[in-house]
C-alpha cells in the first residue's frame, strides 16, 4: 500500500476517534474538548488537500445518482464542518479566547448543537458509503480472504443487533429533537461511565455506517443492473 494511502487511512482513524471523544464534552471537560476540536478541523483540511484529485474531477465525467448521493453527503459535511468551527470560535473561552468574541452566543449555541449531531451522522453515513473501499484496501495490505458464506451471515447478523441497539439509543438518547433544535438544553450526564457513553455512541455510529454500506450496495447494483439492461 502506498504511503499516501496509509496516511488517509491513518487520518480517516484519528478524525473518528476525534468525533467520538468530542460528542463526550461532559466527560472530558470544556478546554480538552476545545482543543480536539480545533484539531479536528486541522484533520478535516489535510483530509481535503490529500484528496485534492477529488475536487479536481468535481466538473468532469458523469454524475451517477450514486456519485451525486456522495457529492451530497460530503457537501453537507462541509458546511457542518465550518458551522462548528464558527460557533465554536464564537463560544470558545481558552483556545480562541484572545480574539474576545462577545456577542452572537445564542445563535453559535443552536448552531454547534445542530452541526453537534447532524455532523455525527453525516460523517458516520460518509464512512459507511466508503466502506467497501475502506475494506478493499485493507484487504490488499493484509490479504484477507472473503469469509465463508456461514461467517458472512454471521457478520450481517452482528452489524444489523448494532444498528438495531443503535436505533434505541438514537432514541433514548433524543438525538432527533437535538437535530430538529425542538429541545436546544441537551442533556448531559456527567456522571455516566465512559464506557457506557461510548458504547452507545459506538452503536450509534454502526447504525449510520450500515445505512450508508447498504445504501452504496443498492445503488451500484442498480447501476450494474442498468447497465446489463442496455
Amino acid at each position: 500500500m502506498k504511503p499516501k494511502a496509509i496516511l488517509k487511512i491513518l487520518l480517516d482513524v484519528l478524525m473518528t476517534l476525534a468525533l467520538l471523544f468530542l460528542m463526550g464534552y461532559q466527560l472530558w471537560g470544556e478546554a480538552p474538548h476545545e482543543w480536539v476540536g480545533a484539531g479536528m478541523f486541522v484533520l478535516f483540511i489535510l483530509h481535503h488537500l490529500l484528496n485534492g484529485s477529488w475536487h479536481k474531477s468535481l466538473l468532469r465525467g458523469k454524475y451517477t445518482p450514486m456519485r451525486v448521493l456522495m457529492l451530497c453527503i460530503d457537501a453537507l459535511v462541509l458546511i457542518v464542518m465550518l458551522l462548528q468551527m464558527y460557533s465554536g470560535i464564537v463560544m470558545s473561552r481558552h483556545v480562541f479566547s484572545f480574539l474576545g468574541i462577545g456577542g452572537g452566543m445564542m445563535l453559535a449555541r443552536r448552531l454547534h448543537i445542530l452541526g453537534a449531531y447532524w455532523g455525527f451522522a453525516l460523517m458516520s453515513l460518509h464512512l459507511g458509503l466508503h466502506w467497501s473501499s475502506l475494506t478493499g484496501m485493507a484487504k490488499k495490505r493484509f490479504g484477507r480472504a472473503k469469509p465463508p458464506k456461514g461467517g458472512a451471515i454471521a457478520l450481517f447478523l452482528a452489524g444489523l443487533a448494532v444498528a438495531a441497539y443503535g436505533l434505541a439509543v438514537f432514541l433514548n438518547r433524543e438525538l432527533p429533537s437535538y437535530m430538529l433544535l425542538r429541545n436546544e438544553f441537551v442533556f448531559l450526564d456527567y456522571d455516566e461511565p465512559k464506557l457506557l457513553f461510548y458504547l452507545d455512541y459506538l452503536a450509534m455510529m454502526g447504525l449510520f455506517v450500515l445505512i450508508g454500506y447498504y445504501l452504496a450496495r443498492t445503488f451500484k447494483r442498480a447501476a450494474k443492473a442498468k447497465g446489463m439492461g442496455k
